[in-house]
């Protein structure tokens, strides 16, 4: 089993930056992929950025160029920094990790509230 534990959001203007963290506990070995999901209110989840083992990374083409998906294997945490953030970047963003390369993500965070004033 494996939980995980998102932090670093809050209210930010636009233009600004923010860093979300989340941590990793539990079999941490039987991880291959980690991602950043975001919900804004009355709209889909979305998946936002990735990384894979081999530090293979995907990311929205919303947010190309400005968030970057990292991971710290040593402290077993996974990192989003979100540059120029925009007004609809706003939403609870949440983390997952999944122990196939593909397919649906095996575990979820509680989610961290972003929002970004215009």
């Amino acid at each position: 089993q494996v939980q995980l534990v998102e932090s670093g959001g809050g209210l930010v203007q636009a233009g600004g930056s923010l860093r979300l963290s989340c941590a990793a506990l539990g079999n941490i070995f039987s991880i291959n992929t980690m991602g950043w999901y975001r919900q804004a209110p009355g709209k889909e989840r979305e998946l936002v950025a990735s990384i894979s083992t081999g530090d293979r990374t995907y990311y929205a083409d919303s947010v190309k160029g400005r968030f970057t998906i990292s991971r710290d294997n040593a402290k077993n945490t996974l990192y989003l920094q979100m540059n120029s953030l925009k007004p609809e970047d706003t939403a609870m963003y949440y983390c997952a990790a999944r122990k196939t390369h593909i397919g649906r993500y095996d575990y979820w965070g509680q989610g961290t509230q972003v929002t970004v004033s215009s």
